[in-house]
């Protein structure tokens, strides 16, 4: 995704632009009005966020500058039928010296735990270095420190059949040539390590865009590697730029579109691809642009092995394309989209039973889980010009973690309601002033993709922050982009 990543504070959910939703009943497991699609996807998920928020604070604090999935939610999509999770992380908190120092202890400890939560429920975990192409604000232009750290990163994973590795996210503005090397790199240093069971995604320059694939990125078709395991992941948004930035869809037909060329060129090379980022905002348009998208794959799994949404996480707050359970913005209306096109047979309810005693049940677990959203956090609503809703939380979210082996749904539960009353909402001042606290944190976790959110000029690159409450970054835009207020903590250039 093309723009900075909105780190947001537990105890301050932002007001992203997010597309007006009324709190309503939602399900974990909504099928009673889902109509299971036949497919022959390997993977259908999300991305879980948060561990590499904060880009512009190194190493960061854990709870302010950055906070890891909360097991708690990856459950209730895993128990609806998930079965990957791609978990983003940043090279400079695990190994912070340098590409070929030691992992940190600390930062490992977390990573793993969150992965074996996810493969110990049967899912797939994706490794995804969130970086850009880039390491320490700098292009990473040696593929010898680029396969060392994919051996250190392999060689912790190298037992696990069910880690998937993703290269890096999103490489952009870097010599293709480059691109291709230190693809190659990352799979012959994960080989190397010992891991041969997992697949690896490979992505491509120009922010691995499927729609513009074929014009960057045909070289990476000569990738090898000695399993045969590797999956070109590209990323498909549906607004103008294909950015993810805007919750306005070009068309009801863009995502099929969008994806018509990278297929064929899949299908020529005899390859196999995987949208590893893709969402739609809140609407008629893009609901069916999604579908349309998904269903087309579902046409062309000669080629296509799946996709993940982005994205799912705890600091999201109302951002537009949330699938975080249960009131992300997107997750009452695209979680029974997406469950159309679930792997059949991969719903947590099937693995061992010895996990049970986490928990006397899913369902009690979601109930916690409801009760500590809907009786302790009090919701107000703003107005806005544009007369889209503002929502903020004015206690920081209950993370409901286990270290323990995921909870195991009985095989006869089918649906879990979970009602958000409206009650809890009220009416708000035109004004809302956060907190001490809250300012502080959130100014400390104002951030910028790695790679530098100003340009030579000093001036904010297009697509990254320039304004908003505590900002103290670059408040013009480089030429041909403009400020534009998302919401009072966040103006990005566009």
């Amino acid at each position: 995704m093309k723009f900075t990543n909105i780190a947001l504070a537990a105890s301050a959910a932002t007001l992203a632009c997010a597309y007006p939703r009324g709190r309503e009943v939602v399900s974990t497991k909504q099928s009673a009005a889902v109509s299971k699609r036949a497919n022959g996807f390997t993977w259908v998920g999300v991305s879980e966020s948060g561990a590499e928020f904060g880009q512009g604070n190194i190493p960061g604090t854990l709870g302010t500058d950055y906070t890891w999935p909360e097991t708690s939610k990856i459950q209730v999509l895993r128990d609806a039928g998930m079965n990957i999770f791609r978990v983003p992380f940043l090279m400079e908190r695990l190994v912070p010296s340098s590409m070929t120092g030691t992992a940190d202890a600390t930062y490992l400890a977390a990573l793993k735990k969150t992965v074996t939560f996810i493969t110990d429920s049967g899912a797939y975990a994706v490794l995804d270095p969130h970086n850009y192409g880039r390491y320490a604000g700098s292009v990473i232009t040696s593929t010898d420190d680029f396969k060392a750290f994919w051996k250190t990163v392999a060689t912790e994973f190298a037992s696990n059949s069910k880690v998937v590795f993703d290269t890096n996210n999103e490489y952009h503005d870097i010599d293709q040539t480059l691109v291709l090397n230190l693809n190659q790199a990352a799979i012959n240093g994960i080989r190397a390590a010992g891991a041969t069971s997992q697949y690896i995604f490979v992505e491509g320059n120009a922010w691995s865009g499927a729609w513009s694939w074929t014009d960057n990125n045909d070289n990476l078709k000569g990738l090898t590697d000695t399993e045969d395991k590797i999956v070109y992941e590209m990323h498909q948004y549906l607004d103008a730029d294909s950015s993810g930035t805007s919750e306005t869809c070009v068309s009801s037909t863009i995502g099929k579109e969008r994806l018509e060329s990278a297929t064929a060129w899949l299908q020529t090379n005899n390859l196999k691809g995987f949208i590893g980022e893709f969402a739609g905002g809140v609407n008629s348009d893009c609901e069916a642009a999604v579908e349309g998208m998904l269903s087309y794959m579902s046409d062309n799994t000669d080629v296509w092995m799946g996709a993940e949404w982005w994205a799912a996480g705890p600091w999201w707050g109302s951002y537009m394309y949330s699938l975080e359970p249960t009131d992300g913005p997107a997750y009452s209306t695209y979680l029974p989209i997406l469950e159309k096109y679930f792997v059949d047979g991969t719903s947590s309810a099937s693995t061992s039973t010895s996990s049970s005693s986490s928990s006397t049940s899913t369902a009690s677990a979601t109930k916690t889980i409801a009760q500590s959203s809907t009786t302790t956090a009090a919701i107000e609503v703003t107005s806005t010009p544009s007369s889209q809703v503002e929502i903020v939380s004015s206690v920081a979210p209950v993370a409901v973690e286990s270290s323990s082996a995921p909870v195991v749904a009985p095989t006869t539960l089918t649906s879990i309601a979970v009602e958000v009353p409206t009650a809890t909402a009220t009416a708000a001042p035109t004004t809302l002033a956060p907190s001490t606290t809250q300012a502080a944190t959130q100014s400390a976790t104002q951030s910028a993709c790695s790679n530098g959110s100003a340009s030579a000029s000093g001036s904010a690159k297009k697509y990254y922050q320039c304004g908003g409450i505590n900002w103290t970054g670059a408040t013009s835009c480089e030429s041909g982009s403009t400020c534009v207020k998302q919401n009072p903590y966040y103006y990005q250039c566009l």
